[in-house]
């Protein structure tokens, strides 16, 4: 052993005892020392079954957390010795830690405004959908348009025997409200049913041609029967805009406020903490920057551009560019596009006709050459392109352009990270080329037992066996499976979805092809890490590290190993987002000192 002396030459030390002695006590000082640096957490949280979702999946017992991030991971000590004077310490008391949930796919405005308009997605029938509408009409002035949004008319129990493309005509939404246009949207908001009136407003008559990816349903005899496919819907969308043209900047301000509030509500009661939202325009975009420069944004947004054609996205993406910094509740950095419409309105594009509309393959909502110029777009600037495909010719065009739009390019899908929405519906040639070529697949658990009972009747025994939901096979191609609702289609809440991820049990009971379900670590991952990556985040979310946001959800039950009958009875008890807490359950919990 040698040591240096003041002349900094090398001396033999001759008594390796006293030598190991001093190193120790070297260690000792230095280490307490570190101690006292030791800042103190804000919030500590122990005597938990703690998820982490790294890289190794190890369950812990305890974490610390100073401002907005994790400091501390490990056993109770750990995370204990960054107890301070005024750190708040939670016992869970065994409950089940983990990241928030992060929504992969939702429209979060249009989930504030759920909130306001009739809700018809527990509607068991016409009947009940017209009392609902009666009772609004009776609280309405004359003139006062009447939105709601959720019915859907397989999921009814009793219907109406006059059906026309397997939906009532708006002859009683006529008879209740002849001096109120109505337009209630489909659950997928890919259809709508307006009354009479409404199509009026609307300029819809005899004479009205479909528009382009759109369809304005009729009857025999050629009369309007109020439902509106597709981009048909448009046409009432503009009549009630302009309905509100007397509404001051101010109104519509507030009126959106109120709608970004009531989201995040819904949001953080059931655990998530960062929200992908799937479309919207630069004029709503710029309303959330408002938010964010007043720090009013009070959840994480990923926010996908949409409504906008390739000239004005040519124009403006430079500007809207913004992706993830520190602590950042606001990030631009993705295009999203609409190739077909969806499976229960007929509209999703398939290889061979509908079972039960021969006539029709589905479809296209924005023709193959406009989505390869938005891919060219989306290359030159740096943004990442989310396709909404659900049927399987959607699905196999889709990954066609996505391939030939990157050949000679010096990056590879992989590390574009490009997307395709919902992927419902996929040839089993075409499963195995998500991950061969690193094409994200992102799709909601939900959707699955949701239509589960009735895809058959528009795809066939064999076809729903063998292309509907593959997330099984998606996943043994090495793909990056990510989850979510597509709220307000779908409630938001993750642990349902996360019950038919591992389940894929209907609501008659039955399993939909179950051979397909994730296993229950891949369907965490599905819903926290996976979807971090999706959104180029998983630096800084989607598991529980230090350095990593402080955005938790503690649940009642653990979701590793609860009964799977039990999975639905699981509550979130807290919600903390960037190390606060932001959604407590009554009584599930205790906050001390």
């Amino acid at each position: 052993m040698t040591i240096l002396n003041k002349d900094k030459n090398p001396k033999p030390f001759k008594n390796p005892k006293v030598f190991i002695l001093a190193v120790c006590i070297s260690v000792a000082l230095a280490q307490a020392q570190s101690a006292d640096k030791i800042e103190p957490a804000d919030l500590i949280l122990f005597n938990g079954t703690v998820a982490t979702l790294n890289e190794s999946f190890s369950i812990e017992q305890a974490i610390a957390i100073r401002n907005h991030q994790i400091v501390a991971v490990g056993e109770n000590a750990k995370a204990l010795s960054h107890k301070g004077a005024d750190s708040h310490l939670i016992d869970l008391k065994g409950r089940f830690l983990m990241p928030g949930f992060i929504e992969g796919h939702g429209h979060y405005m249009s989930l504030g405004q759920s909130k306001q308009i009739l809700n018809l997605n527990e509607a068991k029938s016409w009947d009940e959908i017209i009392s609902k509408v009666a009772i609004a009409v009776d609280r309405s002035d004359e003139g006062q348009w009447i939105k709601g949004r959720g019915w859907h008319q397989e999921k009814w129990i009793s219907g109406d025997e006059n059906l026309v493309d397997g939906v009532p005509t708006n002859r009683r939404l006529n008879e209740i409200a002849p001096d109120n246009p109505v337009i209630l949207e489909h659950a997928s908001g890919h259809a709508a049913m307006a009354n009479h009136q409404a199509l009026i407003i609307s300029g819809i008559d005899e004479e009205t041609p479909n528009p382009r990816g759109g369809k304005i349903v009729r009857d025999k005899n050629g009369i309007a029967t109020g439902l509106l496919r597709e981009s048909a819907q448009n046409l009432t969308a503009s009549a009630l805009a302009s309905s509100r043209s007397d509404l001051t900047e101010e109104d519509v301000f507030n009126q959106m406020s109120e709608q970004v509030e009531l989201a995040a509500e819904e949001a953080l009661r059931h655990g998530i903490t960062s929200f992908q939202d799937a479309g919207s325009n630069f004029a709503t975009i710029d309303f959330y920057k408002k938010l964010e420069q007043k720090k009013d944004l009070p959840i994480r947004l990923y926010v996908m551009i949409q409504g906008e054609d390739n000239e004005k996205l040519k124009s403006n993406l430079k500007k809207y560019y913004s992706p993830y910094q520190d602590n950042d509740f606001l990030t631009v950095r993705s295009i999203k596009v609409q190739l077909d419409g969806a499976l229960g309105s007929h509209g999703a594009w398939l290889l061979q006709p509908y079972t039960d509309l021969p006539e029709s393959s589905g479809l296209v909502l924005k023709p193959l050459s406009i989505v390869k110029e938005t891919a060219a777009l989306a290359l030159k600037h740096g943004f990442q392109l989310n396709t909404h495909a659900i049927g399987d010719r959607a699905n196999r065009e889709i990954l066609n352009l996505y391939d030939d739009a990157v050949e000679g390019q010096e990056q590879s899908l992989r590390t574009l990270r490009w997307r395709v929405e919902h992927a419902q519906h996929i040839h089993p040639r075409d499963v195995p080329r998500f991950g061969k070529l690193g094409v994200i697949a992102a799709v909601q658990g939900i959707h699955c037992t949701s239509d589960g009972p009735w895809i058959a009747t528009r795809l066939g025994e064999k076809r729903t066996r063998t292309t509907s939901y593959p997330w099984r096979d998606l996943i043994d191609s090495g793909a990056t499976v990510a989850n979510g609702t597509d709220v307000p289609v779908e409630s938001i809440n993750p642990i349902a979805s996360f019950y038919s991820s591992v389940s894929r049990t209907m609501n008659n009971s039955e399993r939909f092809h179950p051979s397909q379900a994730m296993n229950r670590v891949e369907a965490l991952k599905s819903y926290t890490i996976n979807n971090a990556i999706a959104a180029f985040e998983e630096a800084h979310k989607g598991s529980i590290e230090v350095g990593k946001l402080a955005d938790l959800v503690v649940l009642s039950k653990n979701l590793l190993e609860v009964p799977d009958d039990q999975i639905l009875s699981t509550q979130v008890d807290l919600t903390i987002l960037g190390g606060e807490i932001k959604y407590q359950r009554t009584g599930s919990i205790g906050v001390g000192h």
